[in-house]
């Protein structure tokens, strides 16, 4: 596969507490350098960088991240206040509570009313793969593709667990034609990503990939 193919589908990501502008100042010059999908980046700093990337680069954040408990109403104005700032892409946190509990009617009225407060702009759903089992894994699929929601996504990389290949070969047998796959999490090198792809994903969630590539280059 080759390299320009693989980075043209990685979300560059910074998502650390810690993050600083500087740091995401040089994320999007590695996400424009590299010709990434995206940049994945804390809210409070969409603004900054989609005015900083001008146009040259996506600007994808996260809702509800990463224990998606908020309310619902709170993860609507999360979105909607994100992609007012700027965000090309948003990236959900299910109530993983709701799914043990079952609250499927809940959980796909919650995914329909952020993707409505998207306003047209791309949402991924994070299931966070690492706390539900294979059957709930099923489910969500078929949440997920019922909701209108542009992607399902495996992980938030915070909860534990990131993508494995066999979640992402599951989401390609259960999800709708309309429903693409983005694996996050634990994505260490070309290698998992080349996987990850041949598996169904179109995304990738990671910071590995451009950094294994800058090191090859040096």
């Amino acid at each position: 596969m080759e390299l320009k193919e693989i980075l043209g589908k990685c979300d560059h990501t910074l998502l650390a507490q810690t993050a600083t502008w500087e740091e995401i100042r040089a994320l999007c010059d590695d996400g424009i350098k590299y010709g990434c999908a995206s940049v994945c980046i804390p809210a409070s700093y969409v603004k900054q960088a989609a005015e900083y990337a001008a146009g040259k680069l996506p600007i994808c954040t996260v809702i509800g991240f990463p224990n998606g408990y908020d309310t619902t109403a709170a993860k609507c104005f999360m979105a909607s206040d994100a992609v007012d700032n700027g965000a090309d892409e948003v990236d959900m946190v299910i109530n993983v509570g709701w799914v043990k509990d079952k609250r499927w009617d809940d959980i796909l009225a919650e995914i329909k009313a952020i993707k409505e407060a998207c306003k047209g702009k791309l949402l991924k759903v994070i299931i966070e793969t690492c706390f539900l089992t294979d059957e709930e894994k099923v489910k969500m699929c078929e949440i997920v593709t019922a909701s209108g929601a542009d992607y399902i996504k495996t992980s938030t990389g915070f909860g534990g667990g990131g993508a494995t290949r066999e979640d992402v070969a599951l989401f390609a047998k259960h999800v709708g034609p309309d429903v693409k796959i983005k694996a996050a999490g634990g994505i260490a090198d070309l290698k998992d990503a080349e996987d990850f792809i041949n598996l169904g994903a179109s995304r990738l969630g990671t910071s590995r990939v451009v950094k294994a590539v800058k090191a090859m280059k040096e």
